[in-house]
C-alpha cells in the first residue's frame, strides 16, 4: 500500500466469508490493512480473535475509528445500520441484495451524500464491470442470466420446492427487483449487473434450475442504443450457493475498496 498511513477495517459478520477476510488482513500486513473490529451476530465465534477488535455491538462501531466498513453478514445490517456506518466510515455491502430495496438505497445513497463518504458496490463474479459502468448511460437493454442445479439454490424465500424440480425450470424471468426478494442469497450479482446498467426495474433478471448441471453458469447481454453489444458467459464450479471465484473476488473488492497497492504489474 502506497504511503504510511494504514487502513483500519471493520468487518460485520464472521461467517465463512468474515472469516475469510480477516484471515486475509492479518496474514497480509504488507497490504497496510488492520482490523478496527469485527462484529457477529453470535459474539461467542469471536474467541479466536484478539479481544480487541470485537465488537458486542454494531451500534458502538463509531468508536472504533473504521475507515472502511465490510458487510459480510445479512442485508439486514445495510438496512439498521448502513447510514450510520456511512457517517463515518466508506462502506462495501458485500449483501448486495440489501440495495433492491429502494428506502434502503436511498438511505445509503443520501447518507454518503451527506457524509462525503463512498457507498461501494463489489464486483461479485460480474464478468466486464468497468465496461458495463463506463457505458451505463448508454445501455438499451440488458439481461443477466443464471443456471445452476437446483441443490445450489436457496429457495427459503421463494415458493418453490426443490424436490419437485426435476428437469430444466425457469424460476424466474422479469425485474431484477423482483429477484433479488425471491432469491437473495442467490442473485447479489444480479443486483450489481443491475445497478450499473439499466437499474433494476429494467434489468432483466433470469434464474434457471437445471438438475444436469454440476456447474455455475452466468450469461450477461447488454445491448446500446448505438449497436454496441456486451456479451459473457462464465462457467464456474460451484460450492453452496456460490461459484468458487467468491472468496477471491471478495479479496479482490476489499482490496480496491481500501486502496491496497501492491509492487509488480497492476491493471487499471
Amino acid at each position: 500500500m502506497n504511503g504510511t498511513t494504514r487502513k483500519r477495517i471493520g468487518v460485520a459478520g464472521f461467517g465463512y466469508i468474515g472469516r475469510h477476510l480477516c484471515d486475509a488482513i492479518l496474514g497480509n500486513p504488507d497490504w497496510g490493512l488492520d482490523l478496527a473490529w469485527v462484529w457477529n451476530r453470535d459474539p461467542a465465534r469471536l474467541a479466536s480473535l484478539p479481544e480487541a477488535v470485537r465488537l458486542i455491538d454494531l451500534k458502538q462501531s463509531a468508536t472504533r475509528g473504521a475507515d472502511l466498513v465490510v458487510e459480510c453478514a445479512h442485508p439486514d445490517v445495510s438496512a439498521h445500520h448502513g447510514a450510520a456506518f456511512l457517517a463515518h466510515a466508506d462502506y462495501l455491502p458485500l449483501s448486495v441484495n440489501a440495495l433492491a430495496n429502494p428506502d434502503i438505497e436511498a438511505r445509503l445513497v443520501e447518507a454518503a451524500a451527506r457524509s462525503g463518504q463512498r457507498l461501494l458496490i463489489p464486483h461479485g463474479a460480474l464478468i466486464g464491470l468497468d465496461n458495463l459502468v463506463e457505458m451505463k448511460t448508454m445501455w438499451r437493454s440488458v439481461s443477466i442470466t443464471f443456471r445452476k442445479h437446483p441443490n445450489n439454490i436457496d429457495f427459503a424465500d421463494s415458493c418453490f420446492d426443490r424436490a419437485s424440480i426435476t428437469t430444466v425450470t425457469t424460476l424466474y424471468d422479469g425485474p431484477v427487483r423482483g429477484i433479488a426478494r425471491l432469491f437473495p442469497r442467490n442473485v447479489n450479482t444480479m443486483t450489481t449487473c443491475a445497478l450499473a446498467t439499466t437499474g433494476l426495474d429494467h434489468c432483466r433478471g433470469i434464474l434457471i434450475a437445471d438438475p444436469s448441471l454440476d456447474v455455475a453458469i452466468a450469461e450477461v447481454h447488454a445491448e446500446g442504443h448505438d449497436g454496441s453489444i456486451h456479451a459473457s458467459r462464465k462457467v464456474q464450479p460451484v460450492v453452496g450457493v456460490s461459484g468458487t471465484e467468491m472468496l477471491a473476488a471478495q479479496i479482490g473488492s476489499l482490496q480496491r475498496a481500501a486502496g491496497v497497492t501492491l509492487p509488480g504489474v497492476s491493471f487499471v
